[in-house]
């Protein structure tokens, strides 16, 4: 497999996770909306509601990655992306017809159990690519994951103020998911074909358990869980925060707004380096540097007394979180043979979407009953965890030959 071929295949499979990505976020800017035009009321019942359809699909996902990066393995990574994107665009589809909060969660949550798409995905490229290029890789597949996740929700909602019909939105979305699976299925070939060893063979469960049971996977496991608890935990209250810094300026919103964008584009520039860098000095390094750099930059945030000083310092933990699941994904790649990573990228998904589950609901608890200032030093704190917990319990990725 030449450079050439590998190469196509990753910027095939970043162009389909930003269009993924994309469909996935276009409906937050606009859900709530959308319940309150299903007849809930009162606003504290929407509220609540557009919680748990928000929740549930992260908790349902995290449920089920492990089993469809097992089928990944055993009927191969392509079938099973191609698989997720048809299903994603069937139950966005259905989000757009339904005609009670009921029927929407119901869709949002077979969303989740159907989905797969992350493990699955990451799976490909991670069996795709040659070794030595792992972190590169997936530091881009993070980029496309980035692009899609920022440019879904501005458009969402330009496109649900500009067609006043927020069902035709998730049509769209559809549609988009649709191009998705198309690119794949056309463009896209699969270099690593499953298996037939007696690994890739083993009965499900017992692969499962085998895997769970392997000693570097668990502190993995912690690490990426903790490290989208940090990722998420202050979304809930940075509006709010703003909001206590700005004083009744009517730019409010914009300020918010800024201050989420520019946490997202620094991840999307430090991404693609931070992942080739971890190729070159180690996965385990980096991981280390990213951790520091983001507890170093969140803790100050609860002295934060200027919106400008605010938006910097989210910047600056922008940069170093763009290092975390791009270098511990690829390290965790490195500890498993080929035939193994779509179940073992399965069970990291599943960390991913707990962390993106519990980091909100802490975040939240903790504003409300501490004050918004605790909440950036327990995130911070945290981020010193994970960093204390790598430092003592993860090793050393082994040599590509070891894998082989």
């Amino acid at each position: 497999m030449g450079p050439t071929s590998w190469q196509r295949t990753l910027w095939l499979m970043v162009t389909v996770q930003a269009m993924m990505s994309f469909a996935f976020s276009v409906s937050g800017p606009f859900l709530p909306l959308y319940i309150i035009q299903l007849s809930v009321k009162p606003i504290a019942a929407v509220s609540i509601w557009a919680g748990v359809i928000a929740s549930a699909n992260f908790l349902l996902a995290a449920i089920f990655s492990p089993i469809w990066g097992g089928f990944a393995d055993r009927t191969g990574r392509k079938a099973m992306v191609i698989r997720s994107c048809v299903a994603i665009a069937v139950f966005t589809g259905l989000m757009g017809l339904v005609q009670n909060v009921w029927q929407l969660f119901a869709a949002r949550a077979c969303m989740g159990i159907f989905s797969g798409f992350s493990a699955a995905a990451i799976a490909m490229v991670g069996t795709a690519v040659p070794e030595e290029s792992l972190g590169f890789s997936l530091g881009w597949m993070a980029t496309g994951q980035l692009i899609g996740g920022l440019c879904g929700p501005l458009f969402g909602g330009f496109l649900a103020d500009r067609l006043h019909d927020y069902r035709q939105v998730f049509f769209v979305t559809a549609a988009v998911s649709l191009a998705a699976t198309l690119v794949c299925a056309l463009l896209v070939r699969e270099h690593a074909k499953p298996a037939q060893s007696s690994d890739a063979q083993a009965p499900f469960w017992q692969s499962l358990r085998e895997i769970a049971l392997h000693p570097q996977l668990a502190p993995m496991f912690l690490v990426v869980l903790l490290a989208q608890v940090v990722a998420f935990g202050v979304q809930p209250i940075v509006p709010l925060f703003v909001r206590a810094l700005a004083d009744g300026a009517p730019w409010i919103a914009t300020a918010a707004g800024l201050a989420f964008a520019v946490t997202g584009l620094a991840d999307l520039i430090a991404s693609p380096f931070l992942g080739k860098r971890s190729d070159r000095i180690g996965y385990r390094r980096v991981l280390l540097i990213s951790l520091c750099g983001v507890a170093a930059f969140t803790i100050p945030q609860a002295f934060a007394r200027a919106i400008g000083t605010f938006i910097a310092l989210r910047f600056g933990v922008g940069l170093f979180l763009g290092g975390v699941l791009p270098t511990a994904n690829a390290l965790i790649g490195r500890l498993f043979p080929l035939e193994r990573r779509g179940q073992v990228y399965g069970i990291t998904s599943s960390a991913t979407f707990l962390g993106m589950f519990f980091g909100p609901l802490l975040g939240g608890a903790i504003g409300a009953r501490f004050g918004f200032e605790a909440v950036f030093l327990t995130i911070g704190a945290l981020a010193l965890a994970n960093f204390v917990w790598v430092a003592i319990s993860v090793r050393a990725a082994p040599e590509a030959a070891s894998l082989r």
